[in-house]
């Protein structure tokens, strides 16, 4: 496992480029929940938007490790 992935000789950590993923995903997300009004239930709304962002990057790595794209 190296953890980097070569993209044209630049060397990226494999955990950025997920985490770049899973903010593009979250935004998505919660701009859904915030059109869908789940936020009139939620106290911090901020704690819920890491709380997102966070299970979906989990996700994605253990998705990632299994599939043979390691971080």
């Amino acid at each position: 496992m190296t953890g980097e992935v070569s993209i044209s000789g630049l060397f990226v950590p494999t955990l950025l480029l997920l985490a770049i993923v899973a903010l593009l995903i979250s935004m998505a997300t919660i701009r859904l929940l915030n059109l869908s009004g789940f936020y009139r239930f939620v106290s911090y709304k901020a704690l819920v938007d890491l709380a997102i962002f966070i299970l979906i990057l989990g996700g994605l790595s253990l998705v990632a490790t299994h599939t043979g794209f390691q971080p």
